[in-house]
């Protein structure tokens, strides 16, 4: 009877708003949730007969699949340094268990930690996986969890020294001959630099320019003596003597070292050499300007560095534009450690939803393509920064008026067949 199908359609209008209405509060819940991608319901209708009758009356509605809208979310910078987010398509990649299935699952949400044992993981402790550093300094090819070393990084011994100087071209030559026990009256210019040796201790070096004639000066490099193997104590002892020659101009012209520093600090390796950098000279083909010079002003150390440094304890991480991602040590030292995998699929909206802000790959969504940010087609990732839900409240406040509306509507029918039923009960009457 096409009384009582109505009724029918209508309560089937009922089931179906009000299985929407969940999917609408499960949005609204997670507005906070990072990563979170929103999702909407799909209706269908129901056929009330054959395939293809002319006067087929329908049977109502009924709630379909939810789609899940993967549009991009905001991007909120937290400064935190192991925040990422994705801007663009693609996932992050995790390896774990969750409900008893162990694997790799894929997520948006990108606030990772760093486990005690040196693993960058998720908020559930599954480990974050890409592509680790190699032996060569670049990234190998598989794909693997990224774990930093908490063990202290190994001290490197001072390999070179470089300093960048402009020596007074008008300045007069002292009047003693320089004097490695009294160098500063016997001398123009000093700078003095600490350098490391095998066992990462650290050492001053100090270095004297001596004017000695029109363009020519020479460098007195010199350490303590009780820093040395079998030194003298309270006595400077000069490790190496330079010669530089500068042209009309004030270009530095050439260098001569008799010899090059080689210094036996005391309990470390022997001989250590230590080359010292004042630049390209002419003669070396350079300019003889891109370091030290001789120009009409006073005499200055502009820049100095050192290669060397001492062992230093992992106190953070530091993740990079491109997902590298580098352990940073308490001595300043910046290592890599691995770069982040980024997964992409065919189809975002064929994954299987595993809760906890992850996703599974199935055989609708494809196989998952792992590579790197930025190529590809995948997204960029910004560090120190999160990917916010996508849920718009405004939006899904309408959404809830809009079905309860429907479900009034639908009630409405049920309500409205059965008076018709009831006048049709008292016909008889």
């Amino acid at each position: 009877m096409s009384i009582t199908r109505a009724m029918y359609a209508g309560v089937s209008g009922l089931n179906a708003e009000s299985g929407t209405l969940s999917i609408v509060g499960e949005n609204i819940a997670n507005t906070n949730t990072v990563g979170f991608k929103k999702t909407r319901a799909t209706f269908e209708n129901v056929l009330g007969g054959a395939i293809g009758s002319p006067d087929n009356a329908g049977g109502g509605v009924r709630l379909g699949r939810t789609q899940q809208i993967f549009a991009q979310g905001a991007l909120l910078n937290t400064g935190q340094a192991t925040d990422v987010a994705l801007s663009g398509d693609g996932f992050f990649v995790v390896n774990g268990t969750v409900n008893g299935v162990k694997g790799n699952f894929y997520t948006r949400a990108g606030q990772l930690t760093i486990r005690n044992d040196g693993a960058l993981v998720n908020p559930q402790g599954m480990e974050v996986q890409g592509y680790s550093r190699n032996a060569s300094g670049g990234f190998g090819s598989q794909v693997g969890s990224i774990k930093m070393s908490t063990a202290q990084l190994p001290p490197k011994a001072t390999a070179t020294i470089s300093a960048t100087a402009n020596l007074d071209a008008s300045a007069a030559p002292p009047t003693l001959p320089f004097d490695p026990q009294n160098p500063g009256p016997t001398s123009n210019l000093s700078t003095s630099m600490t350098v490391y040796d095998s066992l990462g201790k650290s050492h001053a070096v100090d270095l004297y320019f001596t004017k000695t004639g029109a363009g020519t000066w020479d460098v007195h490099a010199l350490a303590k003596g009780d820093d040395l193997a079998g030194g003298p104590a309270g006595q400077n002892v000069e490790i190496a003597t330079g010669h530089l020659t500068f042209d009309s101009a004030g270009a530095l012209q050439d260098i001569q070292w008799a010899p090059q520093a080689s210094v036996s600090f005391a309990g470390a390796t022997p001989n250590q050499a230590i080359g010292i950098d004042f630049g390209t000279s002419i003669a070396a083909g350079g300019t003889g300007l891109g370091g030290t010079t001789q120009f009409g002003s006073a005499s200055a150390v502009s820049a100095q560095s050192q290669d060397g440094y001492g062992s230093g304890d992992l106190s953070g991480v530091k993740i990079e534009a491109d997902g590298t991602v580098s352990g940073v040590y308490s001595n300043g030292q910046t290592v890599a450690a691995g770069r982040m995998a980024v997964a992409k699929f065919a189809s975002n909206d064929g994954l299987g939803r595993a809760g906890q802000n992850l996703w599974v790959a199935t055989r609708e969504s494809g196989d998952a393509a792992i590579g790197v940010a930025g190529e590809g087609g995948r997204g960029a990732l910004v560090a120190g920064a999160l990917e916010q839900s996508n849920v718009e409240i405004a939006e899904q406040f309408v959404d809830l008026i809009t079905h309860q509306r429907a479900f009034q509507a639908n009630s409405k029918t049920i309500t409205t067949a059965d008076q018709m039923l009831q006048e049709l009960m008292t016909i008889k009457q």
